[in-house]
């Protein structure tokens, strides 16, 4: 199959996948069709996340071994004798039929994502007149973003799943969902209106801004321990190995541009330096449970019936961290679990999600709800 045949058959697959939430938000009333498109995208892209955590975690990131089809065509369908013949050589893996198929579902779901930004774009183009150029060109860097992170995706495969690319990745994708949501919870199509609604800001933007930093740092620590299969490298909790404090070799556990499986000389990476790894995120996972654990106390203490969005955010967010915690732990003590790592990737998108939508009540000055309290 040629590359243009090839490519043409992948779109019309992202066409049909894009096409099912599409007729569901032609049908439902109430908002309008670019505010809905808007939410969709970020509800596609959160399910991307946790699929791709399924992919990963299920080892079938090189169930097709090549990018951007499978075996040189669109989907495992076309390509079962060449998955056969492999899974009959390695029946374990890397290419199975099954890991085939998650890792074409995977890429399909990313290129849905991708066409529904198009459609953004044409449509925030189509209301330049009325909504200004602000929404289009938003609509550009996210679908530039986008092409980045399915970038990062090919490198995926093709660098045979190198810790560095497959993490960052990840990073990409939760920055991606971030974007989105900012994008989705603007009022675009009340910009132009004469009257605007008031909104009281009680909410320290620099604490949020800090529960931002400690997060991402957190979430790329937790994707380092995953992408070099570190999880069970510290099998006990709260101890690692039965120490205190473990032996640790923080310079081969974080040189970061190396082969999956080998230590910056190319030869096998060490168990202290995966104990090192799992360590770095273990500790710093308290950081960032002072750090939410005082921005959500704060927002409660805040929050009053007016500000009942942002009670309910900050209750959300207390439950998220307990949700870390317990399957933070039981990674651990169960032996990496599929549902409980799903999960606890899941859990740190959705905490993406709730500090951004926490941000609509953030501000760097002195805020309104302040002076009312002083008067």
């Amino acid at each position: 199959m040629s590359t243009f045949v090839l490519f043409l058959e992948l779109a019309a697959i992202a066409i049909v996948f894009a096409g099912l939430p599409l007729a569901y938000l032609w049908t439902r009333p109430g908002y309008s069709f670019f505010q809905k498109l808007n939410w969709v995208l970020v509800f596609m892209t959160f399910d991307l996340i946790v699929f791709g955590a399924f992919t990963r975690l299920t080892d079938s990131g090189l169930g097709c071994p090549d990018w951007p089809g499978c075996y040189g065509v669109s989907n495992p369908f076309h390509a079962l004798g060449e998955i056969q013949q492999a899974e009959a050589a390695m029946p374990s893996g890397p290419v199975t039929v099954i890991k085939a198929w998650i890792e074409m579902i995977h890429r399909y779901l990313a290129m849905t994502v991708g066409a529904l930004i198009l459609i953004q774009v044409v449509t925030a183009f189509s209301k330049i007149k009325s909504l200004g150029k602000m929404p289009f060109w938003a609509s550009l860097g996210l679908l530039f973003l986008v092409c980045v992170q399915g970038a990062f995706g090919a490198w995926t495969v093709t660098l045979k799943l190198q810790p560095i690319i497959v993490t960052i990745h990840l990073m990409l994708a939760l920055v991606l969902l971030a974007c989105l949501t900012v994008y989705a919870q603007q009022a675009w199509e009340q910009s132009a209106s004469s009257i605007h609604t008031l909104r009281i800001r009680p909410l320290p933007a620099q604490l949020l801004l800090i529960a931002f930093v400690v997060l991402a740092i957190q979430i790329f620590l937790g994707a380092w321990v995953s992408t070099n299969y570190a999880v069970l490298a510290c099998p006990d909790f709260p101890t690692c190995l039965g120490a205190a404090w473990p032996e640790t070799n923080w310079g081969e556990g974080f040189t970061l541009w190396r082969q999956l499986g080998l230590n910056a000389q190319g030869e096998f990476i060490s168990p202290i330096a995966l104990q090192t790894i799992h360590w770095a995120h273990r500790l710093f996972a308290v950081a960032v449970l002072v750090v939410l654990s005082v921005l959500s106390l704060k927002a409660l203490q805040l929050a009053t019936p007016v500000l009942s969005g942002l009670s309910r955010f900050a209750k959300l967010l207390l439950a998220l961290l307990l949700l870390q915690v317990i399957t933070g732990i039981s990674n651990v003590i169960f032996q990496w679990p599929l549902l409980a790592a799903l999960l606890h990737t899941a859990g740190s998108a959705a905490l993406v999600f709730c500090l951004v939508r926490m941000s609509s009540w953030a501000s760097w000055g002195p805020s309104l709800h302040k002076k009312m309290t002083k008067r």
